[in-house]
């Protein structure tokens, strides 16, 4: 949590001291992940189920239960993309000759490049569409900055290869939105579809 601010406001300071620390990708998911994921989901919970989304003059809300299993299942697709993800920095580092020999790099830089979206995910708490749509845009094109800024420093190549290198995960990162797109049509089909109130 130390990085939180400075990675949004001293980005490059802040990337190369994540480089000098050596936590583990657990050690990373305790600190940072777990309890940053949690905003959204908390966020969107309470927008959905307490605020609702206002259609004309008519409010749209979710059940609390259904809310609950949608916000669960949001919570493990962060926690579970943001590895994937981390995982697959550590895999296409040796392409990049970006020599990594553990994976916890890979998931400090997914989890890093996050933190906008992450924090983003507060707007849930006012579920307002055109609004949240709008900052989303901003935090995604940050994420974006972060990743092509951070990924040089944090592997310590020149900018030129990082900035392939960082080209390559966001078509992963883009990739993993449509495989995410995908496993929630099935999960609807499969029960967990939103349940709105009368």
């Amino acid at each position: 949590m130390n990085h939180l601010v400075g990675v949004m406001l001293t980005p490059r300071s802040t990337w190369e001291s994540i480089r000098d620390k050596d936590d583990s990708v657990i050690s990373t998911y305790f600190k940072f992940v777990i309890p940053m994921a949690l905003l959204p989901a908390i966020a969107w919970y309470f927008g959905s189920v307490e605020v609702g989304w206002q259609l004309g003059d008519r409010v749209i809300k979710l059940t609390s239960a259904s809310a609950m299993q949608i916000m669960t299942l949001f919570y493990l697709a962060m926690l579970i993309g943001t590895g994937m993800l981390g995982f697959m920095v550590h895999w296409m580092s040796e392409t990049y000759e970006a020599n990594t020999s553990t994976a916890s790099k890979g998931v400090r830089i997914a989890a890093y490049t996050l933190t906008p979206l992450f924090i983003c995910g507060a707007t849930g708490f006012y579920p307002l569409l055109w609004l949240d749509i709008l900052i989303g845009c901003a935090a995604a094109a940050y994420a974006v900055y972060l990743l092509y800024i951070g990924v040089p420093i944090v592997m310590r190549i020149p900018e030129e290869r990082g900035f392939l290198f960082a080209s390559a995960m966001v078509a992963v990162g883009l990739v993993g939105c449509a495989a995410l797109l995908g496993a929630t049509v099935i999960l609807w089909e499969m029960g967990a579809m939103p349940v709105f109130t009368d």
